[in-house]
């Protein structure tokens, strides 16, 4: 394995909007990584756009969530063999800038990165019931995994070797942000946070309503509990 070789895993659904300039962007700012798309069954030219632009595209035949193509994507690259993994969404939300910190971490040792919107000084901005919800969950978190987690639910985040292989083996079915968290520390592996920058989103609405937040905070919490009686 190359320990230089580094993918971007774009996450997309019904992205055709912004998914080319988002593409784009990532291959002029940070030429040394190659980028794969995981289109998750989109229905409309998210796939066509992404090619377009130079993006790798892995498509699923219909749309199987988050946690698939996260699976996907670090499968990809396990069975290509990249040394490192950055995820970002391909709603043009991640700002590229970013990138260089979560690489320098996972250059560093650090096995699984996870870029904080509240780590440090932060401007990024959400609703009150979302900033609950994050404090909450973060505190549990920090608790199940003896480490302290600012931002649980982050899907800008960055996967080293070790993690590759094993997330591409045994990866969450629901909510992989925080149960990945919690799995690899209960794996022993090395794990961080750096601030981020987030922006907002290109096109497109969160799909998050207040009942469908404290459903999510509600399974999260049980998923975390369940997983850390689990045998490692």
């Amino acid at each position: 394995m190359d320990t230089r070789r580094g993918l971007i895993v774009l996450l997309a659904y019904n992205e055709e909007e912004c998914i080319g300039s988002t593409v784009a962007e990532l291959r002029e700012a940070l030429p040394d990584l190659d980028v794969l798309v995981v289109d998750d069954g989109s229905r409309d030219q998210t796939a066509d756009h992404a090619r377009a632009a130079g993006a790798h595209v892995l498509t699923h035949p219909f749309n199987l969530g988050v946690a698939a193509g996260e699976a996907s994507g670090l499968l990809y690259a396990s069975r290509h063999g990249y040394a490192q993994v950055i995820r970002m969404d391909g709603d043009g939300q991640h700002d590229p800038a970013s990138v260089p910190a979560l690489r320098e971490a996972l250059q560093s040792g650090v096995e699984l990165v996870i870029g904080s919107r509240f780590a440090g000084v932060t401007s990024f901005r959400s609703t009150w019931l979302r900033r609950f919800g994050n404090r909450f969950l973060a505190g549990l978190l920090s608790t199940l995994s003896r480490q302290r987690i600012t931002d649980p639910t982050s899907g800008f985040r960055g996967f080293g070797p070790q993690a590759i292989r094993f997330f591409a083996r045994t990866h969450p079915h629901d909510y992989p942000e925080p149960e990945s968290v919690l799995m690899a520390a209960r794996q022993g592996f090395p794990i961080a946070e750096v601030a981020v920058r987030m922006r907002p989103r290109l096109t497109g609405t969160s799909s998050l309503t207040p009942w469908k937040s404290a459903f999510y905070m509600a399974k999260v919490s049980f998923a975390l509990l369940m997983e850390r009686v689990r045998p490692v």
